[in-house]
């Protein structure tokens, strides 16, 4: 794999304090770093494929979803793009070979992201669900790890969603018909097309009317703590075994988060009796995902959102679900 160069390359990344944003709140924790576009754009040097085709920045990545929301949404409100990063990747110009770290000057050293995760919200469309404002997000993950680097520049893998960002917590709220985890593209044209497509056919008010409904079932104490043990026994069911039941995208640690925000969350908690509404069940669970590495994070969205769905369709008909029985 070869690189470009830019002019002007640091070897940090720039402090959260002196990061402004209006998107404020973290919607992804684990591993990640805040950073600006305008650091994407002057201090990060863009990969190469071994034919030494560029391939489409982070940068451009932001800009193309940007224009297709201010296309989509006119004379709305929409802020700047909140921006997280992970896995660093450093090196050094052809000329600073040899040299100490100490004896290392600024412009020749280089440094790009392997994984980006964006959201832009548009604030005046914001909903009130269960006495919560959710603003109207959309964003998307670059994971280059998933690309293939030492071949010739073929078809390149992006991410996008649409959902809501719950702003008493800044969780994110998805569902499947929201998130495309596959879109395959050669240009930043051919990416704007499936970004506008998304938007056009999400269904808002399904979506909504959909976490609207999970305030109206609860689970008591009791069935929590069931529930709880079938999700920790999930884990460890064999491919064939988990057939049928409720799909469950979150690990040890996350179901153990969830249990203690289970009592000690402010927004989200059980009440007093320790009753759990699934509204506050499916918040519990994607804030937990924030711990989920940027490739991960927006399919473990989803299957919560999936997840608790499943569970409010089993209680309002009272069908047999594996995790409630």
């Amino acid at each position: 794999m070869e690189l470009t160069a830019v002019n002007s390359i640091v070897d940090q990344i720039i402090p959260e304090a002196q990061i402004t944003t209006s998107s404020g709140g973290s919607f992804i924790e684990a591993n990640t770093k805040e950073v600006t576009l305008a650091h994407l754009k002057r201090d990060c040097i863009i990969p190469v494929y071994s034919d030494n085709e560029s391939t489409i920045a982070h940068s451009q990545f932001i800009d193309a979803t940007r224009e297709v929301v201010q296309a989509n949404f006119l004379h709305t409100q929409i802020l700047e793009p909140s921006i997280r990063i992970s896995h660093v990747i450093k090196g050094r110009v052809p000329s600073a070979i040899g040299k100490t770290v100490k004896e290392l000057r600024p412009e020749e050293k280089t440094i790009y992201y392997q994984r980006c995760a964006f959201l832009i919200e548009v604030p005046g469309l914001t909903e009130n669900v269960n006495n919560n404002s959710l603003s109207l997000t959309i964003g998307g993950v670059r994971a280059l790890n998933q690309e293939n680097l030492y071949s010739k520049r073929n078809m390149e893998k992006f991410k996008v969603f649409i959902g809501f960002k719950n702003l008493v917590c800044t969780n994110l709220c998805i569902n499947t018909d929201g998130l495309k985890a596959d879109i395959r593209v050669s240009s930043t044209a051919e990416l704007k097309d499936r970004i506008n497509e998304l938007i056009e056919s999400f269904d808002r008010e399904r979506f909504l009317g959909n976490m609207e409904r999970m305030s109206k079932y609860s689970l008591d104490e009791e069935q929590f703590a069931h529930v709880i043990g079938k999700m920790k026994m999930y884990q460890h069911l064999s491919s064939e075994e988990k057939v049928g039941k409720l799909t469950l995208g979150m690990n040890d640690n996350q179901i153990g988060s969830l249990v203690r925000d289970y009592y000690s969350d402010p927004n989200f908690s059980g009440d007093e009796e320790r009753n759990l509404n699934l509204w506050k069940f499916y918040n519990l669970m994607t804030a937990a995902n924030k711990s989920s590495y940027i490739d991960s994070n927006l399919e473990r969205n989803v299957k919560a959102f999936e997840f608790v769905n499943g569970l409010g369709k089993s209680l309002q008909n009272q069908v047999e679900s594996w995790f409630l029985n």
